[in-house]
């Protein structure tokens, strides 16, 4: 549902920002780990505590880097159903507060808090009340930023970081932003930074005064008109609610060490397993596999496949990983792998077409609903295929229901 405003007359967009989310749900469980620093995740910095980040412990930082960097830090293992129980009260809260809410991960949402001034206060007053009821009723600190704009919002958040609350008012907004790194802009990553960079342009103040026909020319009319805009602070997207996913998809870090193509194999398989599960369960569809790969010297690559026809059933989203894996394994041999994830891209409602094969037998798209419910009932190992017998799942990093 798309919440159609007019031009806003204050800063009523919120976007809240749980801090170091995972490190600061084992801290909130484990009060000996209050103030010291913590690493969730051993292979693969997944959070770190603000304590460990004062060391520059970073994510997705290897684990050993981290550790070289901090050694005084607690590693943790993740429990990722902790967090989930965690994300859930807290959307609880944000749904408490306005029926207007998109979410964007597991631990950030926008807020429209608009119109709510006679019967609530302020949005200011609003997100004050919100931070003081997240940590009272969920244990959690978190950021909030507040602004006409959901750009705006959120990097004031970034700004407001950690445990902040940072409002910025209509006719503060060039203020608040044309000092700030042009990094903070959406769309600017390294590569663009460093072009960026070479033309003299370091701030967001610069990009601004270089102006809109001159960065057309260095990024293209695409990039170069969607930063200028942002420099100028004109964002007019609506906070959305209901909003369906447009892909969902997983990935498991590897560590550095040489791996067999039988255990590529192997984690492209449990992937596959866990990812056609949660297909099935949002009653979706899908069109598009894409295979990530990341390798030792840090950089990336992605392959994609497209099916005939929509589909959810496991086998056929196996065979097409494993033919992108097949694929990828002279790359892989040459250049090591660390990281491995899968996408479900191009979904559709559960009601489009399926895909049927022509050796097909009747009872395979049962067997995926039978599988299901035994894994549902006595856990995610209890029924496997025989490639992950004596290997475990893994687990996934928890993401908002579809």
């Amino acid at each position: 549902m798309r919440i159609e405003r007019r031009e806003r007359s204050e800063a009523s967009i919120l976007h809240a920002d749980l801090d170091s989310f995972y490190a600061s749900v084992e801290q909130r469980d484990n009060p000996g780990l209050r103030g010291r620093p913590v690493i969730v995740g051993g292979g693969v910095v997944l959070a770190a505590s603000y304590e460990a980040k004062a060391f520059g412990v970073r994510t997705p930082m290897p684990g050993r880097e981290a550790r070289a960097l901090c050694p005084r830090a607690i590693v943790v293992r993740p429990r990722f159903d902790a967090y989930m129980e965690a994300s859930k009260a807290v959307f609880d809260v944000f749904r408490d507060t306005t029926p207007v809410v998109e979410g964007i991960s597991v631990d950030e949402a926008f807020l429209d808090v608009g119109g709510l001034g006679r019967l609530v206060g302020s949005p200011v007053s609003i997100a004050a009340t919100l931070r003081e009821r997240v940590r009272s009723e969920v244990g959690l600190p978190i950021t909030v930023g507040v602004a006409r704009s959901k750009f705006l919002a959120k990097v004031a958040s970034a700004v407001g970081k950690p445990d902040g609350l940072l409002e910025v008012p209509p006719d503060g907004e060039l203020g608040f932003l044309h000092p700030l790194p042009v990094t903070r802009l959406w769309g600017v990553g390294a590569i663009t930074a460093a072009k960026l960079g070479d033309a003299g342009i370091t701030t967001v103040g610069d990009l601004a005064d270089f102006g809109e026909h001159a960065l057309c020319g260095l990024l293209g009319p695409g990039s170069g008109r969607h930063l200028y805009a942002l420099s100028m602070a004109r964002d007019p997207r609506r906070v959305e609610t209901g909003k369906r996913r447009s892909s969902i998809g997983s990935q498991r870090a590897l560590g550095r060490r040489p791996k067999a193509d039988a255990d590529l194999e192997a984690t492209v398989t449990a992937i596959v397993e866990r990812l056609g599960k949660r297909l099935r369960a949002a009653d979706r569809v899908c069109r598009t596999v894409i295979l990530r790969l990341r390798f030792d010297d840090f950089s990336r690559a992605t392959r994609s496949r497209s099916l005939m026809e929509a589909t959810d059933r496991t086998d056929v989203i196996m065979s097409t990983a494993r033919g992108l894996l097949a694929d990828a394994l002279p790359m892989l041999h040459d250049r090591g792998c660390t990281l491995i994830g899968l996408s479900l891209t191009n979904l559709d409602d559960h009601d489009s077409v399926q895909l049927t094969l022509p050796f097909e037998v009747d009872h395979r798209p049962q067997l995926d609903t039978a599988m299901d419910g035994l894994r549902d009932r006595f856990g995610i190992d209890a029924v496997t295929r025989a490639v992950l017998v004596n290997r475990t799942h893994g687990a996934d990093a928890p993401m908002l229901p579809d």
